[in-house]
C-alpha cells in the first residue's frame, strides 16, 4: 500500500511524516513520532490508555486512522506539562493523591481528565467518574483517580477566581 504525507500538530509543534492511510493514530504517535506517553492497550477502545484529545475532543487513537488525523491539532499527556517543563496542577494532583500504581493507564486518565476539566471545571464526583468511564484501571480502584481530578478542579478554580 502507498504511503501518505501526513502532517499535523503534536503537543503544539507541527509534525510531518510518512504512513500508511490505515496506520492507527496510535502508532503513528509511538512508532514515527516517538510519542510514547499515549499506550497500546486493548486495540479495542475499551481500555482507554491510548487517549489523547484531538482538535478539542478526547479520542482513543487505537480508533483514529492517521489519514483522519491529518491537520489536527493532537495533544497527549506530553503536552500538558507546564511550559517550565514541570508538572501540571492535574499531573501533580494524581501524583500527590497516588491515582496512580504502575502507571500503564495513567497518560490515558491524564488526558481525558485534562479534558473533562475543560468541559466541567467544576465535577461533581459523579461528574468524574461518569466523565472518567471509558479509561479503564486495573490497579487503583479508582477513588484516588476521582481525588486527583476533584483537587485539580478545586485549585484551578481557586488559581481562576485568584487572577480575576
Amino acid at each position: 500500500m502507498s504511503k501518505m504525507h501526513v502532517k499535523l500538530k503534536v503537543n503544539g509543534d507541527e509534525v510531518e511524516g510518512l504512513a500508511e492511510p490505515r496506520t492507527l493514530l496510535i502508532h503513528f504517535l509511538r512508532e514515527n513520532l516517538k510519542v510514547t506517553g499515549p499506550h497500546v492497550g486493548c486495540e479495542t477502545s475499551h481500555c482507554g490508555a491510548c487517549t489523547v484529545d484531538m482538535d478539542g475532543k478526547s479520542v482513543k487513537s487505537c480508533t483514529v486512522f492517521v489519514a483522519q488525523a491529518q491537520g489536527a491539532d493532537v495533544t497527549t499527556v506530553e503536552g500538558l506539562v507546564n511550559p517550565d517543563g514541570s508538572l501540571s496542577v492535574l499531573q501533580e494532583m494524581f501524583r500527590e493523591h497516588h491515582g496512580l500504581q504502575c502507571g500503564f493507564c495513567t497518560p490515558g486518565m491524564i488526558t481525558r481528565a485534562h479534558r473533562l476539566l475543560q468541559e466541567n471545571p467544576t465535577p461533581t464526583e459523579e461528574d468524574v467518574r461518569f466523565g472518567m468511564a471509558g479509561n479503564l484501571c486495573r490497579c487503583t480502584g479508582y477513588q484516588n483517580i476521582v481525588k486527583a481530578i476533584l483537587a485539580a478542579a478545586e485549585i484551578n478554580n481557586a488559581q481562576k477566581e485568584a487572577a480575576e
